[in-house]
């Protein structure tokens, strides 16, 4: 069965700011959504609010998974049915090992048995198709990693997790043309009816590596637009505002 991720009129705040005003969307699995938008226009609230972030609370609507809601789920719990979030800002975790937190997500988020070295073994497989060394599981999560090193590491737990809906807050900033190549490649090679990507971005070149299926235009908490890929060069060529002026027009 295919699985069936919906976001019913989705309401929701941080401290005492509105950041979602009636967001729809509904995505399946085997599908790849753009969410454009211009900056402040909810794109990363929407991720958050997605893996249920402590800061933000949803005041009205639903998120359903296969028809189920899962509001009142913890961030793990949501995980362990499917959902991934690949942050913009990837934090840094002193003192835990890269290879560790790794096997980790595979065991805890969906109970892989796999013996160790089969698991590494596939794991260096990953790391190289990112540009990493074996090394690289030694160190601590993102310590002391570049900005491009955090984004290709989040890829590398994309690809250990396996979920079934990939969000991916705006993975394609701070990426230098080689490095977008490179994670381009990889979300590709992932593509497949097993898994949704939720391709979240201010800009459009991402999507020229990463061709979505439906693209979204977000703007003040709602998605105002949809369309096929011609929706993001509209937006290359004529930026948000022609949005914004066609819905004061309208």
């Amino acid at each position: 069965m295919v699985s069936v991720l919906k976001i019913v009129d989705l309401h929701a705040k941080v401290e005492d700011k509105e950041v979602l005003k009636g967001l729809n969307l509904e995505v399946k699995q085997g599908e790849v959504h753009a969410i454009m938008g211009p900056n402040g226009s909810g794109k990363t609230s929407l991720a958050y609010v997605l893996m249920a972030h402590p800061r933000y609370k949803v005041t009205q609507g639903d998120i359903l998974l296969d028809g189920q809601s899962i509001l009142a789920l913890r961030t793990d719990q949501r995980a362990k049915l499917g959902l991934f979030l690949g942050f913009q800002y990837p934090v840094e975790v002193p003192g835990l090992r890269f290879g560790s937190f790794l096997r980790t997500l595979a065991t805890e988020v969906r109970g892989d048995k796999t013996p160790l070295s089969q698991f590494y073994s596939q794991v260096k497989q990953n790391l190289a198709r990112l540009g990493f060394d074996e090394s690289f599981l030694s160190r601590s999560l993102n310590e002391g990693f570049s900005g491009g090193e955090k984004k290709r590491a989040e890829i590398v737990q994309l690809m250990v997790s396996r979920p079934k809906f990939a969000v991916l807050d705006e993975t394609d900033s701070g990426l230098d043309v080689d490095a977008l190549k490179v994670v381009s490649e990889a979300i590709n090679s992932m593509r497949g009816p097993e898994i949704a990507f939720i391709l979240i971005t201010h800009y459009q070149r991402i999507l020229k590596y990463v061709r979505p299926d439906v693209v979204h235009i977000l703007v003040d908490g709602r998605i105002v637009k949809s369309g096929d890929y011609s929706l993001a060069e509209e937006i290359e060529r004529k930026g948000y505002e022609s949005i914004k002026e066609a819905m004061t027009n309208a």
